[in-house]
């Protein structure tokens, strides 16, 4: 088997900066977006070009060093190189600079035959070189993968915590998240203990109705920020809650954006809390649903919020529709003995309970919503005892 000589192996060494150069140059002729790249850019390409065309006259020496020297090549480049120039392009690089180095080499070959060596042995290099190219970018993405799953994570955690709301928008926006977009929180058991799991599931839920969310694995919680309106008839939340695990899920309110998240996060947090005390209730429910078994649980906010809705409302609207939404309850919603207690027509009944609903959104006659009307009025009873009202 022919071997390149010592004096031609020296002169491959001393080429090597002209190998380099010349490369870099047809980089720039070939390629419009080489020359608009960063200078400090452009020099870590030409640092890689120098690094292999001095690693050649190695791997012609030792073959078997060939991957490490082709990787060390790679490593030496900044982290960030591979945010300016993307797989294909640097597949298109590798391709110049071997076609350069095929091109040039030969002629340092002392005869024929070792023209022929180095000219096999420049596309076997090629080819390392290539491979390896690949499996920087793959290891890259793997990293950038890696420190997103614990960004997202962090920011889900912010979310929960309530911290600070510009830390929060700083780490949300590096993930791509749109920071004016609306945001719902929902709460639920975790669907498995592997955390790639979950993830997947999610992604690939979130991914068919086409939303972007942010999830994070809290022991045995998944929590899930989800972007975009859930306003019917597109019922997302359905769609997304079969992504949890067993057991209640609850969505917070949707806000507008990712800044006030907490706030949907808070109240389904409660609700979670809470939902228990309601066996039957649907999958997801909304927090806002959950506003009386919240608020027998001690959740001030949904104390509050049944005050503003429902006790203020009724009382603001004069003493006859909150006498009557009172003795109907108290009747076991029974509209004639309703309508004998208070002295009146059983229509007059109907008109003042249909006028109770459009004020409050809830109606006396359903089982659901006089339980909502019952705790309201208690809750503003109570709060009204203590001067809070």
């Amino acid at each position: 088997m022919v071997k390149v000589s010592e004096a031609t192996l020296g002169a491959l060494d001393r080429a090597s900066g002209k190998l380099a150069s010349a490369a870099l140059a047809s980089m720039d002729e070939q390629f419009a977006w080489f020359g608009r790249m960063p200078a400090d850019q452009r020099a870590s390409v030409l640092l890689i070009a120098q690094t292999g065309a001095a690693g050649f006259t190695s791997y012609l020496r030792d073959k078997r060093e060939a991957i490490r020297l082709t990787t060390d090549a790679f490593r030496q480049a900044p982290r960030d190189l591979s945010r300016w120039i993307s797989l294909r392009q640097t597949v298109e690089l590798v391709r110049v600079a071997v076609h350069v180095i095929e091109r040039e080499v030969p002629d340092l070959a002392a005869d024929d035959d070792e023209r022929q060596v180095l000219t096999e042995a420049v596309l076997r290099y090629g080819r390392e070189v290539a491979f390896t190219s690949a499996m920087s970018y793959a290891s890259a993405a793997e990293t950038r993968g890696a420190w997103d799953a614990r960004l997202e994570a962090s920011v889900v955690d912010a979310i929960v915590r309530g911290d600070a709301e510009e830390s929060l928008l700083s780490r949300a926006a590096a993930l791509g998240w749109d920071l004016d977009a609306p945001a719902t929180v929902l709460v639920g058991n975790s669907p498995s203990d592997d955390p790639p799991t979950v993830l997947y599931e999610v992604r690939s839920r979130a991914a068919r109705a086409n939303r972007p969310v942010l999830l994070g694995v809290q022991g045995s919680r998944l929590v899930v920020v989800l972007a975009g309106p859930t306003d019917p008839p597109v019922d997302v939340l359905a769609r997304m809650a079969a992504s949890f695990g067993e057991g209640p899920v609850v969505a917070g309110p949707t806000v507008d954006n990712i800044a006030d998240a907490h706030r949907s996060s808070a109240d389904a947090l409660s609700g979670l809390r809470a939902v228990v005390a309601w066996p039957s209730a649907p999958r997801p429910v909304r927090s806002t649903n959950l506003l009386p078994e919240r608020a027998l649980a001690g959740d001030p906010e949904a104390e509050w919020q049944l005050i503003d809705q429902i006790a203020k409302p009724l009382e603001n609207a004069g003493g006859a529709l909150l006498e009557t939404v009172d003795t109907f309850l108290e009747a076991g919603g029974v509209l004639e003995t309703c309508a004998r207690l208070l002295f009146v027509h059983p229509n007059t009944v109907r008109y003042r309970l249909r006028k109770a609903a459009e004020l409050t959104g809830h109606n006396a006659t359903s089982p659901r919503d006089a339980l909502v009307l019952r705790i309201a009025l208690a809750v503003g009873r109570l709060s009204r005892s203590r001067g809070l009202w």
